[in-house]
């Protein structure tokens, strides 16, 4: 899992509040596969309302210029941003996403939040991973990214409301272990080209990497 910092500025996040501020909102389980139909308890911007567009292409946007998130995720397509409300008695029970949505293969669920914490009570996303139950509830504007394998559920909010986009990722590296070497190898090539400027070691690891994505990428 990674929690990605900074996805929406202070600005984004205001345009974003003013379009769901009156927003139409359709039942969440309209979306949800027929197994999760059981378990999802949440609102969703209905597809025709004339926000959605909008809203997607600032989250879009986001998403396609965060250097963490082109890293971790190497994105080949993602679906369109599903913007979820949940008010007092609403929850999301245990579900795994599904595998094709949308016609895509899902590597990578990511939920991004769009509430002050501090705003609503419960609420919290519960990813059951290897290690066990991880309770996960980020101010706005920072989102985590978890592989689309894995059990999770939203707890209910008892007080307040949580406001939150979702979307699921395709990546062109399907296998979460060369992801990571390539997540690791990009990243100490930031930190090296910061602190010690362009090298002939620089461009070697450059050059592994490269080719590493070359050989692993499912185009």
């Amino acid at each position: 899992m990674f929690r990605l910092k900074n996805v929406l500025s202070a600005d984004e996040l205001v345009s974003i509040g003013n379009l769901l501020d009156g927003a139409s909102w359709s039942d969440g389980r309209l979306t949800a596969g027929w197994q999760a139909k059981d378990v999802k308890n949440n609102l969703q911007i209905s597809a025709e309302d004339a926000k959605l567009s909008s809203l997607t292409e600032i989250v879009s946007a986001a998403l396609n210029r965060h250097t963490v998130f082109q890293f971790a995720a190497r994105p080949k397509l993602f679906v369109p941003p599903l913007f979820s409300r949940y008010v007092p008695g609403m929850a999301y029970g245990d579900h795994v996403d599904d595998p094709i949505i949308r016609g895509m293969r899902t590597d990578l669920s990511l939920t991004l939040f769009l509430s002050e914490p501090e705003s609503y009570d419960g609420g919290e996303l519960v990813i059951e991973t290897p290690s066990g139950s991880e309770a996960i509830k980020l101010p706005p504007g920072e989102a985590i990214l978890y592989p689309s394998t894995m059990i999770h559920r939203v707890e209910a909010v008892t007080n307040g409301e949580r406001l939150v986009a979702v979307t699921w990722v395709r990546s062109l590296v399907r296998d979460w272990h060369k992801r990571e070497i390539l997540l690791d190898l990009d990243m100490a090539r930031q930190e090296i080209m910061h602190r010690h400027g362009k090298s002939h070691e620089l461009d070697l690891i450059a050059k592994a990497a490269a080719n590493l994505m070359r050989e692993w990428a499912d185009d």
